[in-house]
């Protein structure tokens, strides 16, 4: 592997940190690629065989890799370890014990049995952020259960509210709790870097994709222990705002939000409507939300009068915040999305995949870091090397079958 295509940290704000990322699926690998965009170096400890969970998530496949595996897995070493065998474990130890952070979903009794708790490395590693991902957190009469993204949708009430007008419950299309919990895992893990660099001293950091999705729902929760009623699927029209919904047009679906009194005014006049504008009873958006069905009905027939490309026209001049409801073939060709280099074309794939850049831009870093995901175990040898390990002792290591790698294969970088 070439210096060029290695992913070593550049100018990121976390260079020089060293994170051992023990975590599966997609939110803890979620987590880590934004600290890896970052500047870290990210080394992901892999079971024997199969690897990450996602690596067989699929189809698509390309290359015979996983699409959903690589969106949550460029910038980070792969290094294959086998915590059935003693020495596989003593191995992850010493990875540990060089690291700065450390990043597991696991099972509690599993990490007990195998020593990696973090009681255990806490007290071992005074200097180690310990950062536990789970479905329910650490604590609590659920703190054993797995924990799915669906699971996490359905518990924390985020479906209860999502879907057609009174139709059934819906999960959210993608991978929101795992996204979320992502996020969520990457600030709390980069707050706690501030003080271990200022004093040394490591943390505890309890993550969970509830806790996650209860943070997406804090403004639904508020309104409703406030008083609200208990809300239902209603096809997003049952926003605090109104009028904040999607609309059919002449030809297609387009998004309106209303965001003040004035904006309001402004948009009664511009669709043709200016008595609504008028109406006191309607001045003020409490007033709208007691009217929002007559109200909702008198503006739908208005815009099916033109298309979404004209209202678009129409809305842009007066100030009123739209946009079309657009396909994920319209977004990936979307001229922002362009502009803002927002899809990053995987090294090595000839721009037949890709992944998504993460949600911030950095003036010190402006071209992102963008390595391509690992094979299986390519830099198990390369790693270990660097934590002082001979040639023999790891020859060794591999024949009992402690650790695996592959080939060093170069994969170009962006």
């Amino acid at each position: 592997m070439s210096d060029q295509d290695r992913p070593t940290p550049t100018s990121g704000p976390l260079t020089g940190l060293r994170v051992v990322d023990l975590t599966t699926s997609y939110a803890g690998p979620t987590a880590s690629m934004y600290l890896a965009d970052l500047g870290a170096d990210v080394i992901k400890v892999e079971r024997p065989g199969t690897g990450d969970d996602a690596r067989s998530w699929g189809p698509p496949f390309v290359q015979s890799s996983s699409a959903w595996f690589a969106s949550a897995n460029r910038n980070k070493r792969s290094v294959v370890v086998n915590l059935r065998d003693p020495e596989g474990r003593a191995t992850l130890r010493t990875l540990i014990g060089k690291a700065d952070v450390f990043m597991e979903n696991l099972n509690p009794g599993k990490l007990e049995a195998l020593d990696i708790d973090h009681v255990r490395l806490r007290a071992d590693f005074p200097h180690l952020i310990y950062c536990a991902m789970s479905g329910f957190g650490l604590d609590g009469p659920d703190h054993t259960l797995p924990g799915y993204d669906l699971a996490a949708q359905a518990r924390s009430g985020l479906m209860s509210v999502t879907g057609a007008k009174g139709g059934a419950p819906q999960r959210v299309s993608t991978a929101l709790s795992d996204v979320v919990t992502g996020m969520c895992a990457a600030l709390a893990i980069s707050a706690a870097v501030v003080r271990q660099r200022a004093e040394g001293i490591g943390d505890l950091i309890d993550v969970s994709l509830l806790d996650s999705d209860l943070a997406v729902m804090a403004p639904r929760i508020a309104a409703f222990m406030a008083g609200d009623p208990e809300p239902s699927p209603s096809g997003g029209t049952d926003s605090v705002l109104a009028i904040y919904q999607s609309f059919r047009t002449a030809d297609r679906d387009l998004v309106i939000a209303i965001g003040n009194d004035a904006m309001w005014r402004r948009f009664c006049v511009a669709i043709g409507l200016p008595e609504l504008a008028e109406d006191n009873d309607l001045s003020e958006n409490a007033g709208r939300r007691a009217h929002r069905t007559r109200l909702a009905d008198l503006v739908g027939a208005r815009l099916t009068e033109r298309t979404a490309a004209e209202w678009q026209q129409i809305l842009g001049d007066a100030g009123i915040p739209c946009s079309l409801v657009q396909s994920l073939s319209e977004v990936v060709a979307d001229p922002q999305v362009l502009a803002r280099e927002s899809l990053l074309p995987v090294p090595g794939t000839g721009a037949t995949m890709h992944s998504v850049r993460s949600p911030f831009r950095f003036s010190s870093i402006p071209d992102p870091r963008n390595t391509r995901f690992p094979e299986l175990g390519e830099h198990t040898v390369e790693v270990l090397t660097e934590h002082g390990y001979s040639s023999a002792a790891i020859a060794r290591l591999r024949e009992r079958g402690a650790i695996e790698a592959t080939g060093t294969e170069t994969h170009g970088a962006r």
